[in-house]
């Protein structure tokens, strides 16, 4: 599984490279999605890599994003009765079939497809520079998963409230 961010706004973006972030779900800074690897993603990527970062999301953070940062229709928490209906017994079941490839992302009935992530604690590198020159944009393999980490704050929900 590939998680993206979207780590650039809109300003001064070219139109192509713009089309394909929507076409990705990618519309806000700080937004995530979830895509199993493909050849067609991959050049979509190519087109976007100066607006995003991405790389392979391994089990242990695909399961904490589930818990804290996916949302249901209107807005609702991922529970445990969402779990039961849709046939999985937990969430750790659930993100063990995602990172296999046995279930996509997007087949999870009313589940919304964008997962919005605050910024990171202690913020981007620098965005313009790719991630191999110790920027923030473009492929970073498993150190996604370190910056999906940083990105949620446990404690603090998407309105900034303290939940403690």
């Amino acid at each position: 599984m590939i998680a993206i961010i979207r780590i650039r706004g809109s300003t001064g973006i070219k139109p192509s490279a713009e089309k394909t972030a929507e076409l990705l779900n990618l519309n806000r800074i700080n937004h995530m999605v979830i895509f199993p690897e493909s050849e067609s993603l991959n050049g979509m990527l190519n087109r976007v890599k100066d607006y995003v970062t991405w790389g392979e999301i391994d089990e242990e953070t695909l399961e904490l994003v589930l818990k804290d940062r996916v949302l249901l229709q209107g807005h609702k928490k991922l529970t445990d009765d969402y779990l039961k209906e849709s046939g999985y017994s937990s969430i750790s079941e659930l993100a063990n079939k995602l990172a296999e490839g046995t279930l996509k992302f997007k087949d999870l009935p009313d589940v919304n497809p964008v997962i919005r992530l605050n910024p990171p604690k202690g913020g981007y590198e620098a965005i313009q520079k790719p991630f191999h020159q110790k920027g923030s944009a473009g492929y970073r393999g498993s150190e996604i998963n370190k910056l999906i980490r940083r990105m949620i704050i446990p404690g603090v929900n998407l309105n900034g409230e303290n939940k403690n």
